[in-house]
């Protein structure tokens, strides 16, 4: 006899499954990096054309559209048992259509203990409980091996044409916040449009272009640093600043060698 799953998911809606291999579809990249870390790889059925890690995933399983804009109709044809959301990244109306014939769990995650919360709870629905709690102790003895010697004001961009930041109750900002990085615009919410103007009035020790999910690359600090021949401009591994899933497991390193690095120069 299957045992019932019952858990309360990240945006407060009840989830309830059967404890009995899954079919899975997942519309978070970052959960889907986090999928095969609980070596889910033969219970995954439907991905994003944006879940690129693992790599091979992409020409193995069905892709049923992007993140904004999912195939409602590839999804059911794949006759998903759980279906895998984010409440920032997916579409509320798309979310309310899928669960219309299949089981949804919609995340919500803006810090580590969130990141923790979503890993564990995803580890109980998938029967993978053991592996997602040793990930989450990993991930959380990283962390708390951080030492912040100074702190730096930085203004993260995440597009451009407009120029857009993020707020303080983003994860990017509490991300950066664990290695000293102060985001100028921490007291606004999500994610605000800015113009230059803002960014040569506004004081701060460095500008971070994020390579998701725009794209940024040197030659953008090329065009920036005309501009604003006097601030410091870098590039910033958006992954690692904005992955919640297994990439946490990365992410402390990397964030504390980018900032080294800034030190330096």
């Amino acid at each position: 006899m299957n045992q019932l799953i019952t858990l309360t998911d990240q945006i407060g809606c009840s989830v309830t499954l059967q404890h009995k291999p899954l079919r899975i579809v997942c519309l978070v990249p970052s959960i889907t990096e986090l999928l095969y870390t609980l070596q889910l790889q033969h219970y995954v059925v439907g991905i994003t054309k944006f879940c690129v890690y693992p790599s091979h995933w992409l020409k193995a399983i069905t892709i049923i559209g992007g993140t904004k804009n999912v195939h409602i109709d590839i999804v059911k044809a794949l006759k998903p048992t759980l279906i895998i959301a984010n409440k920032e990244e997916n579409e509320l109306p798309q979310i309310e259509a899928l669960k219309s014939f299949c089981t949804v769990y919609t995340s919500n995650v803006y810090n580590l203990q969130t990141a923790f919360t979503m890993i564990e709870q995803l580890g109980l629905l998938t029967n993978t409980s053991g592996i997602a709690s040793n990930l989450v102790q990993s991930i959380q003895s990283q962390f708390d091996n951080i030492k912040i010697n100074t702190t730096k004001k930085v203004l993260y961009l995440i597009w451009q044409n407009p120029f857009i930041t993020i707020g303080g109750d983003t994860f990017i900002s509490y991300l950066l916040q664990q290695v000293g990085l102060y985001n100028v615009y921490c007291l606004q919410l999500r994610y605000p449009t800015i113009t230059i103007s803002d960014i040569k009035n506004i004081e701060f020790d460095y500008l971070l272009l994020s390579t998701e999910p725009y794209p940024f690359k040197q030659k953008h600090v090329a065009e920036l640093q005309r501009i604003l021949p006097h601030k410091n401009i870098h590039i910033i591994n958006g992954e690692m600043c904005s992955w919640y899933g297994s990439r946490l497991l990365l992410a402390a390193e990397y964030l504390q060698a980018f900032k080294k690095n800034l030190n330096a120069q």
